[in-house]
C-alpha cells in the first residue's frame, strides 16, 4: 500500500466535513437504498475462478476502431468519447474532461491487472489544450487515474469531484483552492452559463482495502442549450426518475452498460436497465459507455451494446455509438454505427467447448 497511486484516505478538517454529509453514516458513506456487494451466495473465490477462465468473445484480438481527432482544435458544442467512461465535452467555451483515464492499466501498478483492448490507447494526455474543468464521478481506478491526474494537473485549472475525494487529489499535488467537492444534490457554477450538479448514484468507493470513505455519484451538466446526464458508475435506482423529473429532459444521457454481472447485480446495471433508466431520465439520445477499452467482467466484450440496443428497439429508445475518438455534434447528435461488429473475438466456441471440458476433468 506504499503506492502513491493508492492515494490517501480522508482526514482532519476535510473527515469533519464530510462526516456531516446525510450520505455518512457509522464511519461511511452508503447508498440510498440496500445494496449488497454481491447476489446471495456468489463468493469472491467462484468470481476469481470466472473472472480469469477466457471465455466467450471476453477481449477483441484485433484492434478496435478509432478516429483520430484534434483535440486543441474540436469546435464548440462537442463530445468526444475515448472508451469506458472518459469523454472530453466543449460547451459554452469551455472544456471539460470527464474520469480520465489514459493509463494502459485501470489498476495501482502498470505491471499487473487487465489491459486495455488493442486500439484503444489513441489518446494521452498530452493531446489535450488546456482543461477549464475535470470532473471525477469517484475514487476507482477505471475512474481516477494516478498517472493521468499527474499529468494533467498543470494542464487543468479546476477539478470538481465528490465528498473525499479530494483527499486523492492534494495528495498527488494539486492545489486543494482548485478543487471543489459537492454531495448528492448539490449544485455550483463553476462558469458564466454552466451549472454542475451532482446526483446519486447506487455504488460503492474506494482505492485500497477500505471502502466507502469517499462519495460517488453522477452529474448533470447543464447549460442554456443542453443538459447532459453523466452517469459515472451505478446499479439501477429510483432516483434516476427523480434526477429526469427534476432536471430532465436531457439531450444525452451518459449511462454505464458494461462490466455488470448476475454476481454483482445491485452495483452495476444490466444493458436493459441502463435503458430504462435512459428513460427514467427523460433522455432524448442514450449511449451505452463503461465498456469497449477495458475487461471488468466476465461477460462477452461486445454483448452489453448488443444488448442495450436490443431493449433500446423494444423501448423506442434512441441510441448513439460513436467510435473512440468520433466527436459527437450536440446539436444534432448522429446515431452511429455498428463498428464493433468488425471487430474479432479473443476465444471461439470450440476453443470454449475444450476449455469447459478440460475444467470437467
Amino acid at each position: 500500500m506504499q503506492q502513491k497511486s493508492f492515494g490517501k484516505l480522508p482526514s482532519g478538517k476535510l473527515l469533519e466535513k464530510i462526516s456531516k454529509s446525510p450520505q455518512y453514516h457509522d464511519g461511511h458513506f452508503q447508498n440510498s437504498v440496500n445494496t449488497p456487494m454481491m447476489a446471495k451466495g456468489v463468493s469472491y473465490f467462484k468470481i476469481l475462478v470466472e473472472f480469469f477462465r477466457k471465455g466467450i468473445d471476453r477481449e477483441p484480438v484485433t484492434p478496435v476502431p478509432y478516429v483520430k481527432t484534434d483535440l486543441k482544435t474540436l469546435p464548440d458544442g462537442q463530445l468526444v468519447w475515448f472508451g469506458h467512461s472518459s469523454y472530453f465535452v466543449t460547451l459554452e467555451g469551455k472544456k471539460i474532461l470527464v474520469d480520465p483515464v489514459f493509463s494502459e492499466r485501470p489498476s495501482p501498478v502498470q505491471y499487473a491487472g487487465t489491459k486495455s483492448f488493442p486500439g484503444t490507447m489513441r489518446y494521452s494526455a498530452d493531446d489535450f489544450p488546456d482543461i477549464d474543468l475535470v470532473i471525477i464521478t469517484h475514487d476507482h481506478y477505471d475512474h481516477l487515474d494516478y498517472n493521468t491526474i499527474v499529468k494533467l494537473k498543470n494542464k487543468a485549472k479546476a477539478f470538481i469531484t465528490t465528498l473525499g475525494v479530494s483527499s486523492h487529489l492534494i495528495y498527488w499535488g494539486i492545489e486543494e483552492a482548485r478543487i471543489q467537492e459537492l454531495d448528492w444534490w448539490e449544485s455550483t457554477w463553476p462558469f458564466a452559463g454552466i451549472e454542475l450538479i451532482a446526483t446519486p448514484a447506487r455504488h460503492f468507493s474506494g482505492r485500497g482495502f477500505t471502502r466507502n470513505k469517499t462519495l460517488w455519484a453522477s452529474f448533470v451538466l447543464k447549460t442554456q442549450r443542453h443538459r447532459i446526464f453523466i452517469g459515472g458508475d451505478s446499479g439501477y435506482h429510483d432516483d434516476f426518475k427523480k434526477i429526469g423529473e427534476k432536471y430532465g429532459p436531457f439531450d444525452l444521457a451518459l449511462l454505464e452498460c458494461g462490466q455488470y454481472s448476475n454476481y454483482w447485480p445491485y452495483i452495476h446495471m444490466l444493458p436493459e436497465e441502463s435503458v430504462q433508466a435512459s428513460k427514467d431520465l427523460q433522455a432524448a439520445i442514450y449511449m451505452p459507455v463503461h465498456w469497449g477499452k477495458f475487461r471488468l467482467s466476465i461477460h462477452p466484450w461486445r454483448e452489453p451494446v448488443e444488448r442495450a440496443l436490443k431493449e433500446a428497439e423494444k423501448l423506442r429508445v434512441k441510441v448513439t455509438t460513436p467510435m473512440i475518438g468520433q466527436p459527437l455534434q450536440l446539436d444534432f447528435i448522429a446515431s452511429g454505427s455498428t463498428w464493433w461488429r468488425n471487430v474479432s473475438s479473443y476465444t471461439s466456441a470450440a476453443e470454449q467447448v475444450a476449455v469447459d471440458t478440460l475444467a470437467q476433468q
